[in-house]
């Protein structure tokens, strides 16, 4: 019969107050740069995304099914981004987003709380959003360059195609068709 270990509690105390410190190659400043940035766009695409599901709620008008449906497509878009980017920034080393206030005070775009948004406002200003966006993230595959992270300017290369194709939808679908509707 074996005897029954004792739980090391000091370890197991140690080991729980200690830091998240991933282990990476990349520098110091590499992991401070790089999250940061990407914590921003973080809260960002939190935010894009909470703006996209209001207005996916609170849309009417004449082409309310096309829209309504554009903007659920979009919003699961990017919720489909906030884990993969938050485990980026933990594999980087770094520490991400803890709370709903720390995405508040974190993200760059703006909120809309508006009672009511005319639906061609909704998709501009999702269309300029998304634009900006995909600007912060170019500007996160820069930082990548300078600290030579491919796997995160990988995955940033992809989140710039999606934000273009959804500003590309968004500005198609706000424009203003001809007397036969095209």
């Amino acid at each position: 019969m074996h005897p029954t270990p004792i739980p090391n509690t000091l370890g197991a105390l140690v080991h729980r107050s200690a830091a998240l410190q991933t282990p990476t190659d990349l520098h110091a400043n590499a992991t401070r740069d790089l999250s940061a940035s990407l914590n921003g766009v973080l809260a960002d695409v939190f935010a894009l995304y909470l703006k996209t599901k209001n207005f996916h709620w609170h849309m009417s008008g004449p082409h309310f099914r096309d829209y309504h449906l554009m903007l659920d497509e979009q919003s699961l878009e990017l919720l489909a981004m906030t884990d993969p980017l938050a485990e980026r920034i933990r594999k980087l080393g770094g520490s991400t987003l803890r709370s709903i206030g720390h995405i508040t005070r974190s993200q760059r775009l703006l909120d809309n709380d508006a009672p009511f948004v005319e639906p061609t406002d909704m998709l501009a200003e999702l269309c300029e959003d998304n634009k900006t966006l995909s600007q912060w993230l170019r500007q996160g595959h820069e930082l990548c360059v300078e600290h030579r992270d491919l796997a995160t300017a990988s995955l940033i290369e992809t989140w710039i195609d999606a934000g273009e194709r959804r500003t590309w939808f968004l500005f198609e679908s706000g424009r203003h068709g001809d007397s036969s509707g095209h």
